[in-house]
């Protein structure tokens, strides 16, 4: 085994962004949805419904993304406390996502300037958006009995990009993966779709923000007639308007994004390096070379290559797809590419 420092130019570092589908078995559209009866009938489906890709017994379910109702006075689930109004899972989310996106309680949430008083929340789970989502990906098709709306962001047309606490925000505007399928006059609340949009897609924290009030709309308002149910001290189960929306609607595509950093060292062997075996058979007991062939004519094969730390600990090994020749006469560089 022979050594050799490395010198500064010789490690170089590279990042490269990869966009991969978001969902399960690198599946980019998501058209069947599955809840957990188990799931939902315990405490935490007052506050949210896991949704699984395939039935949650099979061994190959996996949660795809969670949903969930807010409302800020509370309404539509039970209260905690009877002598409490309006203290219920639903102010709960709420706040949560206010929190999340405003970086304070004392605020409510806005969509293109126009307050929502409550909302609807789509949380996409850890490994599925890895890094962070990839922009002008989403497609989200929402139906009711009343229609149907197909949603993505604005990124594509936001002339500058808005940062938050949870980072990077666009609206939700109407049209897919990216393109704007209605003009800008058919907005909702009777303005603009740029002024009045659908929610907020927050790519870096994995989350879609729905306005229960732009959905609440009727058609010809630019709603679907969500008819969220905002009754006091009541399980209004509002969760389960989203999921079947989205059953209705069957299609949810996305893609996640992840920045790939890599390490490339170049191994150099000159034309005077690594010309001598270091294997032990090939040493004599008197310390000579073995074969006097291998004095003036000496060859060696690299088969590895590995790297150190100062203090002679192995980090790593790169092994060559085959032997590599080497003598006097020849200069090896070896690339060798650490992802991470």
């Amino acid at each position: 085994m022979s050594f050799k420092r490395f010198d500064i130019e010789d490690i170089v570092i590279s990042s490269d962004a990869a966009a991969a589908p978001a969902w399960s078995n690198n599946v980019v559209s998501l058209n069947q949805f599955y809840t957990s009866s188990d799931q939902v009938a315990r405490t935490s489906g007052d506050y949210y419904y896991n949704v699984f890709q395939t039935s949650s017994t099979d061994d190959t379910a996996a949660i795809q993304f969670s949903i969930a109702y807010g409302d800020v006075v509370g309404s539509g689930s039970l209260d905690f406390n009877s002598n409490v109004q309006g203290l219920s899972p639903a102010q709960v989310i709420y706040k949560q996502y206010r929190t999340l996106v405003n970086g304070t309680e004392e605020t409510d949430l806005t969509f293109g300037g126009h307050v929502s008083e409550n909302i609807y929340a789509i949380s996409i789970e850890r490994a599925r958006f890895k890094e962070k989502l990839l922009p002008g990906s989403l497609t989200l098709k929402l139906k009711t009995s009343s229609g149907e709306i197909l949603l993505t962001d604005d990124s594509n047309y936001a002339s500058t990009v808005v940062f938050g606490d949870a980072g990077r925000e666009y609206e939700l505007i109407e049209g897919a993966e990216g393109v704007r399928t209605a003009s800008p006059q058919d907005g909702i609340y009777g303005y603009t779709v740029a002024s009045g949009s659908y929610g907020k897609f927050l790519p870096d924290v994995g989350v879609l923000l729905l306005s229960g009030k732009a959905l609440d709309l009727t058609p010809s308002e630019g709603g679907i007639s969500f008819n969220t149910l905002r009754n006091s001290n009541t399980a209004d189960n509002n969760n389960n308007l989203l999921y079947d929306a989205l059953e209705l609607g069957q299609v949810f595509k996305l893609r996640s994004e992840e920045t790939i950093s890599s390490n490339y060292v170049f191994v150099r062997a000159r034309n005077s390096e690594f010309n001598y075996s270091t294997n032990p058979s090939n040493i004599t007991g008197s310390g000579e070379l073995r074969h006097d062939l291998m004095i003036d004519s000496p060859q060696s094969y690299i088969t590895a290559v590995g790297l150190y730390n100062d203090n002679n600990d192995l980090l790593a090994v790169a092994k060559l797809s085959r032997p590599l020749l080497k003598d006097f006469t020849k200069e090896a560089l070896i690339r060798i590419k650490l992802d991470y």
